[in-house]
């Protein structure tokens, strides 16, 4: 009998690895430049993947999810992480920077419409461009997904998540001072942003193990230790957007501006027991989103790397490219 996606490794259901056809680094405006890959089909269908954070990067095994003989997969790090440049800076560099990035992309590739595929902060952002772009948007396909609610940012850095992982917690909110722990975001915005590259660095390090280490449902509540130099944009990137909400207009935009693409379809893959962001978004997200599907994936937490979650979207990309064909 074969073993289910719960007993498997991620990487058995993933395509063989596969190298770009294309690198380059794309001047965007206000000093940023972006790192851009192209991999897979070259006259394929296609479909551009937004990374998590903000501040993430995109890695190889993120080209996998797609089959290379049917996609023309677009993958970029997001303005101040990965190899994009100036590296762990906040300076002009917004959601919607991001969004009018995207677009650039879309149009130097000249491409008319492609399916947009995102996870966690990527979910946001692929929503967040499709409710600017309706028109430039094929399918949706989001995976743990993040509203950029104050609700969510309340329950993972507020003590919500904190009363499953009480020991972990206490490891994120010991560096802080007590009398400044009753906002951890605006605590660590003061260390993060100090001045001070070696400060920086080790409030990074303990902010990113705090998600890190709630990523898996295999989680042990410890994830080692990131390089410095990948936490402290990462960290510096998801507290300069936390603190300022996204730069929504109101908290819940994205929920209130569903209209705008309720006819485009979309694929949402959920871990069950995802920490990071609760199942209760994806839910109310699916509830406004006619076009949608939300698969709710048992035995999962939040990571692109859980084996369930990995299986779900290889065969929702798969059963679109059949779609398609």
């Amino acid at each position: 009998m074969d073993k289910s996606p719960d007993q498997k490794r991620a990487v058995q259901y993933l395509y063989p690895s596969f190298d770009p056809f294309d690198q380059r680094m794309v001047d965007v405006g206000q000093g940023h430049s972006i790192y851009v890959e192209q991999c897979g089909n070259p006259h394929g269908i296609p479909v551009v993947v937004l990374h998590g954070g903000p501040g993430g990067g995109c890695s190889p095994a993120m080209r996998r999810y797609f089959d290379p003989a049917v996609y023309r997969v677009i993958l970029f790090d997001q303005r101040g992480c990965g190899r994009s440049r100036p590296h762990a800076s906040v300076e002009d560099n917004t959601t919607w920077h991001l969004v009018a990035d995207i677009e650039r992309i879309r149009r130097l590739f000249g491409i008319d419409r492609w399916i947009v595929f995102g996870g966690s902060w990527g979910a946001t952002l692929s929503l967040i461009y499709a409710q600017t772009h309706p028109e430039r948007v094929t399918h949706l396909v989001l995976r743990g997904v993040f509203l950029m609610t104050k609700g969510e940012l309340d329950w993972f850095y507020g003590g919500g998540a904190g009363r499953f992982w009480p020991e972990t917690w206490a490891r994120f909110v010991a560096p802080i001072p007590a009398n400044e722990r009753g906002d951890l975001i605006a605590a660590y915005n003061k260390r993060l942003f100090s001045g001070d590259l070696a400060e920086e660095t080790k409030y990074a390090r303990a902010w990113s193990a705090w998600e890190n280490a709630l990523a898996s449902i295999l989680s042990d509540g410890r994830s080692g230790e990131s390089p410095g130099h990948y936490a402290r944009a990462f960290a510096r990137l998801e507290n300069h957007y936390f603190v300022n909400g996204g730069f929504l207009e109101f908290d819940g935009q994205i929920l209130a501006n569903m209209g705008r693409i309720s006819h485009i379809p979309g694929r949402i893959v959920q871990g069950r027991y995802d920490m990071i962001c609760p199942p209760s978004g994806a839910w109310r997200l699916s509830e406004l989103w006619p076009m949608a599907e939300l698969k709710m994936v048992r035995n999962a937490g939040h990571a692109l790397s859980e084996p369930g979650i990995s299986a779900e979207l290889v065969r929702v990309m798969d059963r679109i490219a059949e779609a398609v064909a």
